[in-house]
């Protein structure tokens, strides 16, 4: 009787904490489980990605490669490819020498870069001017500024209105005609204004209490504390003003004039080429194609250059000046 009474109360208790475990086991399978999207990844999932991701940049890079190889290459190894030149073979550098000796593309290429520092310069300005005016929500007239510029986000005058505005403001065959008419984006400056609205007003009032006007609040507090978003703005408005084409095409007559895009435009049609190069394309100096490819690598290196050093400002920039406020 002593033996059974001292093993009951083991088998009790090894009889609870078994019931105990498998209630805490319903329990955790009846617990709602979590977003799939902070679930541990499988093994197969980690695959997946990494072809995806590998793909992707296959598919962009491969593309680019061709374009760089074929610039490289001498007339003998495109003639020996068939066109474009995806192995390496004879390299050399004669269509880059070309094309940056002189003539036609490198004036172009100069317009290029003195409209985009120009007219990157003066959306800037206008932007975030703007934007910190637009900021300060007890300025005068601020709620009717605002719906005035939402309100060119989804209606235009079109072409032909902003054809007549350009001619009668005596900018056709001028830089301004390639700056002025797409000079601020109002995308642009509602970002800045959502950025410049998280600023803490705690710090801007202790500055006017010291004695400090709004544009020197602007320049000494709002923009270092913004820059994360200004150089992302900034690079939308370089890449705008360097890849543009379309406005030198309707505005401009002059050829001298022509930015490098329109260059290239010409070069990739098969139009005549630019002055210099017609002579050696001829004489078999030179072919057609690696003329093409090198005026693409020389369009696409400030961007790619310019790039890496505001990749790091994307998310600060555009998420914060974008979700939050």
């Amino acid at each position: 009787m002593s033996a059974s009474g001292t093993a009951s109360p083991a088998g009790s208790d090894t009889a609870t904490a078994t019931g105990t475990a498998r209630g805490r086991r319903r329990g955790r399978r009846a617990a709602p489980s979590r977003p799939v999207w902070e679930e541990k990844p499988t093994r197969a999932g980690l695959a997946g990605k990494g072809i995806a991701l590998s793909a992707a940049c296959l598919a962009i890079l491969f593309p680019l490669w061709i374009v760089i190889v074929t610039s490289l290459s001498s007339r003998s190894t495109i003639d020996a490819a068939g066109g474009l030149v995806v192995v390496p073979g004879d390299l050399t550098l004669i269509a880059y020498e070309e094309l940056l000796s002189g003539g036609q593309v490198q004036r172009a290429a100069l317009v290029s870069l003195g409209v985009t520092v120009v007219g990157t310069t003066f959306s800037m300005v206008v932007s975030v001017l703007c934007a910190y005016g637009l900021s300060r929500t007890n300025s005068p007239g601020h709620r009717w500024i605002l719906m005035t510029l939402l309100a060119t986000m989804f209606f235009g005058a079109g072409l032909i209105p902003t054809y007549l505005l350009v001619q009668a403001l005596g900018l056709t065959d001028t830089y301004l005609a390639l700056i002025l008419p797409g000079a601020v984006s109002v995308f642009n400056i509602l970002v800045l204004r959502s950025f410049f609205m998280n600023i803490s007003p705690e710090l801007l009032d202790s500055a006017r209490i010291d004695g400090a006007g709004d544009l020197r609040i602007l320049w000494r507090i709002v923009i270092p504390l913004s820059r994360a978003v200004i150089a992302v703005i900034a690079l939308f408005y370089a890449v705008g003003y360097w890849s543009a084409w379309f406005n030198a095409s309707i505005y401009l007559t002059d050829q001298d004039m022509m930015p490098l895009q329109n260059v290239m435009i010409q070069l990739v049609q098969r139009q005549e080429p630019p002055t210099g190069l017609g002579q050696r394309i001829r004489t078999g100096q030179l072919s057609p194609l690696s003329v093409q490819m090198a005026v693409m690598v020389l369009a696409l290196l400030p961007v790619a250059v310019a790039s890496p050093f505001v990749q790091k400002h994307f998310r600060k920039g555009m998420l914060t000046g974008a979700v939050k406020g």
